[in-house]
């Protein structure tokens, strides 16, 4: 779901590094709410409002402060980390409510929820999204107004991000403030690998499809051979690598 996000922002030639920690607050504050005997459906209401927060304010320092993508979510990444850790006081917080458990294992027609909200996904955002990733001056030339889209794509990835941590806390029956860390490089590295240029302007939903899948086998194999854990990270850093070489090429 996270690389959904990624497809669309890295298209228009963005980038996000906060996901993982997105994805952690939203399931340690998804849990907190349910603590506090709220209903699940406005707990889910609430977190997702605040990946919409999220992707704003990453928008805000893109657009405004003109800090380049990278060094802005650099800076998301850290803070709402933190927010985690502080709204939990760190310590993993137990879900209880059956409704939000069952969100996790929820399926339809034999397939898990999780598939078929990217199955939904596969849509068009717009050729505009394209055509700011090609150029955003030529886009703005022609009539299109840059900020608001790339504004838009980050609420888009904070939205999917805050989902996917919500379905994340709802399979673990717990919020979680440490999970999902480097959440977003194996998201990229998927985006990447299906095509979709890092450059921008380039690439296709079905693509990234493709780049999950492939980038799950290569995870689920490494432990299926009993890869040491500090190798694992070294095998996904190389295949990140080969992933932007390719590209490049």
């Amino acid at each position: 779901i996270v690389a959904v996000g990624h497809t669309y922002l890295i298209i228009a030639g963005q980038n996000d590094l906060s996901p993982g920690s997105l994805a952690a607050f939203s399931g340690t504050l998804a849990a907190l709410l349910l603590s506090f005997g709220m209903p699940a459906g406005v707990s889910i209401v609430i977190t997702l409002l605040a990946g919409v927060a999220v992707g704003l304010f990453n928008a805000w320092m893109v657009n405004k402060i003109k800090l380049e993508a990278f060094i802005a979510t650099l800076v998301t990444q850290s803070v709402i980390r933190g927010f985690a850790y502080i709204i939990c006081d760190g310590k993993p917080i137990a879900i209880s409510n059956k409704t939000f458990i069952a969100l996790g294992k929820a399926r339809f027609l034999g397939l898990p929820l999780t598939v078929w909200l990217i199955i939904l996904a596969r849509t068009k955002f717009g050729r505009s999204v394209y055509a700011i990733g090609g150029s955003s001056e030529a886009a703005r030339l022609a009539g299109l107004n840059p900020q608001r889209i790339i504004t838009l794509c980050f609420i888009l990835i904070g939205v999917l991000t805050s989902l996917g941590g919500i379905i994340f806390a709802a399979r673990m029956n717990s919020g979680q403030p440490a999970a999902n860390i480097n959440l977003e490089f194996d998201a990229i590295t998927a985006v990447i690998l299906g095509g979709v240029s890092f450059a921008g302007g380039v690439g296709s939903m079905f693509g990234t499809v493709l780049g999950v899948i492939l980038i799950q086998a290569f995870n689920t194999g490494l432990i299926m051979v009993n890869v040491p854990t500090f190798w694992q990270y070294v095998a996904r850093g190389a295949l990140l690598l080969f992933a932007l070489t390719s590209d490049y090429i």
